[in-house]
């Protein structure tokens, strides 16, 4: 297997950087998202306590009896906000779906923007009243970093700095908690049936914090898998389809996916926090000007956010 371009990057360098530290910053995410689509972010401002303390109130969670969680199963929010019960999202392209369960945390809207009257409510969970404040600061922490990333995404195809600040501002992102539920019998699963299938994300960009076990894997160009890991608390982050039809293809959207553990590990649960940075509905998504020519016609056609949001989560079976 070739050398596979996963770059652990300082978001302090571009934010706190000068003018030569900011650029390398943006030339190195830019290179990295052409090709293969994903990085690592170190000094991202989430800390330690901060990241231990979300994990710890996601597995009080999903420990609650199944029939306490189903109660925040909300019909008509397509999953988009509180609880999604056990396989009920399949990858595009698989029968079986994904062995997870899930809860979703959607924007709040702190000032007066109108969008605020849009937004569902997002649900609080009564028995780990900590969930609620913990996923709330983790929520508008990795909304900051993301938009700094997106600045620095900005530069590095030439367009203005804040060309996504006022989109990402109370934008459409959600925050999901996973869990990977344990197998008892590990054999008795139907042959395509995996923690999570091969898929792309749907959004700009995606930052996950971490995860309880390893599983996390990219297709390269080559076709072959590829294991991700962060070191420590860095932010894996990568590339999601809107990003990519945007910049026609200039930016990957990255083909992963999260496998089985062997034997055992099955029987022992997984976790993962993954932040997907949406925009406001309203934007369009037309590729840009400037990644189309002679050698890259356009690929897409013209749509807005929401309307491709929408189109997606009827495909993996959470709207229909």
């Amino acid at each position: 297997m070739g050398t596979v371009n996963i770059p652990r990057l300082d978001l302090d360098f571009y934010i706190n950087g000068d003018k030569n530290q900011r650029k390398q910053f943006s030339d190195d995410i830019g290179k990295a998202f052409n090709e293969t689509g994903f990085v690592t972010i170190t000094n991202h401002g989430l800390d330690k306590g901060l990241i231990d303390k979300l994990y710890g109130d996601v597995k009080e969670l999903f420990a609650l009896p199944d029939a306490i969680k189903a109660k925040y199963e909300i019909p008509g929010l397509a999953g988009q906000r509180g609880y999604t019960s056990k396989q009920k999202e399949t990858a595009k392209g698989f029968t079986a779906p994904d062995l997870k369960e899930f809860w979703q945390i959607g924007q709040t809207v702190t000032d007066d923007d109108a969008l605020k009257r849009e937004y569902p409510e997002n649900i609080k969970v009564e028995e780990v009243p900590d969930f609620n404040n913990t996923t709330l600061e983790v929520y508008k922490k990795l909304e900051w970093a993301g938009i700094h990333l997106l600045r620095a995404i900005s530069l590095y195809l030439g367009l203005p700095e804040n060309y996504f600040d006022a989109e990402a501002h109370n934008g459409n992102s959600i925050l999901r908690t996973l869990h990977y539920f344990p197998i008892a019998d590990p054999d008795a699963l139907p042959e395509d049936a995996v923690r999570a299938g091969a898929h792309e994300d749907i959004n700009l960009i995606t930052l996950l914090i971490g995860a309880s076990a390893d599983g996390l894997e990219l297709l390269t160009r080559e076709n072959e898998w590829f294991p991700v890991k962060a070191y420590g608390e860095d932010l894996v982050v990568n590339v999601g389809d809107m990003l990519q039809r945007l910049t026609n293809n200039k930016l990957k959207s990255t083909t992963h996916r999260v496998v089985n553990p062997p034997g055992e590990l099955m029987k022992f649960s997984r976790f993962s926090v993954p932040f997907f940075l949406h925009p406001k509905a309203g934007m369009n998504l037309n590729c840009l000007s400037s990644c189309i020519d002679g050698s890259h016609p356009k690929q897409y056609d013209d749509i807005t956010a929401g309307e491709y949001l929408d189109e997606r989560l009827r495909e993996i079976g959470l709207k229909k």
